[in-house]
């Protein structure tokens, strides 16, 4: 891969900066002498997710290290949508994506994820326990779902995409990027036998990726 970009994979909802794929990736590419930075997206905390603070801790990232360099970004789910939208909003600092199941339409999927009953309760009551990375239920603020309505559902990529996603995905329907694949021509997607956690496909992944940005 080439060293005159830099490498971050943005890790999803729920995750962390110790996001197995991530980590994995993080070490296979040491081996090529490839920094891979991991930032912890759980902006300000968990409990209070902000579409908003995400972005401004990407902005925060991109002002760290070798700034000359563009950035070349994986993101997985949560961290999918993230680093396209951070892609569309600052188009001159990211040179490629890889998408891993991108978690685009989150404001449509979850009313079907929970059920009405529970998206009541949550606006009702103003937070509802999700676990953390850890596990641990936290009370998660339904000010993120309100953000994620107002935010853009698909962001538009101003480069090279390349979506992985799993056609077992049972979080993030497949059709989704099929769909975005086919009415964008910078996006490529390529469809592997998982899940959304894509954890049986790390191999695949790292090969997939270093096509890519090769």
């Amino acid at each position: 891969m080439d060293p005159s970009y830099r490498y971050a994979y943005l890790h999803g909802f729920a995750s962390s900066a110790n996001a197995h794929k991530g980590t994995a990736l993080r070490d296979r590419f040491a081996r090529s002498g490839i920094e891979l930075w991991l930032p912890d997206l759980n902006r300000p905390s968990f409990g209070a997710l902000s579409h908003a603070a995400m972005l401004a801790h990407l902005d925060a990232m991109d002002g760290l290290g070798d700034t000359a360099k563009p950035w070349r970004l994986i993101g997985s789910s949560l961290g999918g949508w993230l680093a396209a939208r951070w892609a569309q909003l600052r188009p001159t600092r990211v040179d490629r994506l890889v998408l891993l199941c991108p978690g685009f339409r989150l404001c449509e999927r979850w009313p079907e994820r929970f059920g009405p009953a529970a998206m009541e309760a949550w606006a009702r009551d103003g937070s509802m326990m999700v676990p953390d990375a850890t596990g641990t239920p936290v009370a998660l603020h339904y000010a993120f779902f309100e953000e994620s309505c107002a935010e853009v559902a698909e962001p538009e990529v101003p480069c090279r995409t390349l979506i992985l996603h799993g056609s077992r995905d049972e979080v993030v329907p497949l059709a989704f990027s099929r769909y975005y694949a086919r009415t964008r021509p910078r996006v490529t997607l390529v469809e592997l036998d998982d899940d959304h956690a894509l954890a049986d496909s790390i191999d695949v992944i790292e090969m997939e990726v270093r096509r890519f940005f090769a």
